[in-house]
């Protein structure tokens, strides 16, 4: 293990957080919140001397990065920013328990978008936005961010930190440079979040709710600046939220691919074409259920459209409280919030290529049972699945089934229904926000106990980093020396 190369990329990782926290102090000083604005100054100075001794420590490592170093960095760089990023809640005493300001934190940055807060409305406008902008962060990296501004000059071996923080079971180059792939990637991201913000300024959303309004939709997050979230916003506003959690939910290889005019590669596509029908399905299935409730099939069809793209893409927005729909909308919302959108975009869950894959190799499997010397070969868009991402899956679904099953357990200690217990899980986990029942959309997470909310907090880091880099902490592997 090269702690120093571990230790110095850290500290780089915190001085960018340091700068990105940095445009919350005009909100803060237009609206005269000197308190809080003094909670920023204090916490940009224990970012800047925890980033400087950091360097300090890295100072003379060796430049190339090996898994094992990819992973844990990851890991602990996700931890770093999560905690400095709790302090401006905290020492502000506008979140005046640190556990709380760290869910709230942990939930932003992996863009679940699950709060403590009874009422958001009172939190100052200084912390709103920087409680919405770590969703953007968080959406497409922060270290993939930071190889998109650092020079790269191990390409291979800076690899395995995007491999350890970019979603789905494998992870491609878009160039031969991974500099340039990363680039490409936030070039999109931030041309994609600027068009959303445009058409919300276009429906006449204040400046400061676009702003917040287009991170917590780019970054898949959820985090709103009203009680009601979106419910007191127009029908055209709440359709281009619609519109761009949908889109930010698909794989952004796919736009790449637009970009250079392969649109034969594109309808290939069978995740995005899996994606897009399940949804439709969805939304179809829940507007039919829910028309009784809604009154017209107009608005069931926009509510059952709108719920239906923020649970599958893991936003967390809400229009109604769909806590109240019927027992059949309840349970596909639940199985959506499992699935998530597709690998390589912002949003979270198991991912639909997951499931793709898992079902080709069921059919594959009884074909076998029935014809045992068939030789069959699985294909994905046309293209042969080497076997190692298959096992990954594989290893990924038994992660994922102990660990969901472990913290339902523990969560289950609450004196809640067992529907909150496995909601507020599964919420978190797949980084998708409000639950049902007591975690509903029309309710918050405070009331849980501290040790729920540390569970949960971790469940958001497992589901946001694919389970693997957390647990490579805890791993004696990780940290033998390497000779």
């Amino acid at each position: 293990m090269n702690i120093k190369i571990v230790g110095r990329t850290i500290g780089r990782v915190i001085l960018m957080e340091c700068l990105f926290m940095l445009p919350a102090l005009i909100w803060c000083l237009i609206d005269r919140e000197y308190d809080v604005l003094g909670a920023y100054g204090l916490t940009i100075l224990i970012m800047l001397a925890t980033a400087g001794l950091l360097l300090l420590i890295g100072r003379g490592a060796r430049e190339t990065f090996f898994a094992q170093e990819g992973f844990v960095t990851v890991a602990l760089c996700w931890v770093a920013i999560s905690v400095m990023g709790c302090l401006p809640f905290y020492l502000s005493g506008q979140i005046p328990h640190f556990i709380d300001a760290l869910f709230e934190s942990i939930s932003g940055f992996t863009t679940t978008g699950a709060s403590i807060l009874p009422d958001v409305e009172a939190l100052s406008r200084g912390l709103l936005y920087w409680r919405s902008f770590t969703h953007w962060l968080g959406g497409m990296g922060i270290l993939v961010f930071a190889l998109a501004v650092v020079s790269d000059k191990t390409s291979g071996g800076t690899f395995h930190l995007m491999r350890a923080e970019s979603p789905g079971p494998s992870v491609g180059k878009l160039t031969p440079r991974l500099k340039d792939t990363a680039v490409i990637l936030y070039g999109i991201y931030f041309a994609m979040t600027i068009l959303c913000l445009i058409f919300l300024l276009l429906g006449g959303m204040p400046l400061f709710d676009s702003l917040c309004t287009a991170f917590g939709t780019a970054g898949t997050g959820g985090f709103g600046v009203k009680n009601d979230s979106m419910a007191g916003y127009s029908p055209y506003l709440q359709n281009v939220c619609t519109v761009f959690m949908t889109l930010f939910g698909v794989n952004f290889s796919i736009y790449y691919l637009l970009l250079l005019r392969r649109f034969t590669d594109v309808l290939r596509d069978e995740e995005l074409r899996w994606y897009l029908l399940i949804m439709a399905g969805a939304t179809a299935a829940i507007a039919w259920n829910i028309r009784p409730i809604e009154g017209s099939i107009r608005d069931s069809i926009h509510h059952a459209a709108f719920q239906v793209s923020s649970i599958m893409t893991t936003t967390g927005f809400s229009t109604v409280n769909f806590d109240a729909w019927p027992t059949f909308s309840k349970a596909i919302l639940l199985c959506l919030m499992v699935l998530g959108a597709c690998a390589g975009s912002t949003g979270g869950g198991f991912k639909v290529i997951r499931l793709v894959l898992i079902f080709k190799d069921l059919k594959r499997n009884i074909r076998r049972i029935l014809r045992p010397r068939a030789v069959i070969a699985l294909h994905v868009s046309r293209q042969p699945i080497d076997p190692q991402v298959l096992r990954g899956v594989n290893c990924f679904l038994s992660a994922y089934m102990l660990l969901a099953g472990t913290s339902i357990i523990v969560v289950s200690l609450e004196p809640y229904s067992l529907e909150t217990s496995i909601s507020a899980v599964l919420a978190c986990f797949n980084n998708i926000g409000p639950g049902l029942d007591i975690v509903g959309p029309a309710a918050h997470f405070g009331t849980l106990s501290d040790l729920s909310k540390l569970v949960l907090s971790a469940d958001m880091l497992l589901g946001r980093l694919e389970i693997f880099p957390i647990l490579a902490l805890f791993s004696r592997y990780s940290w033998r020396q390497r000779l």
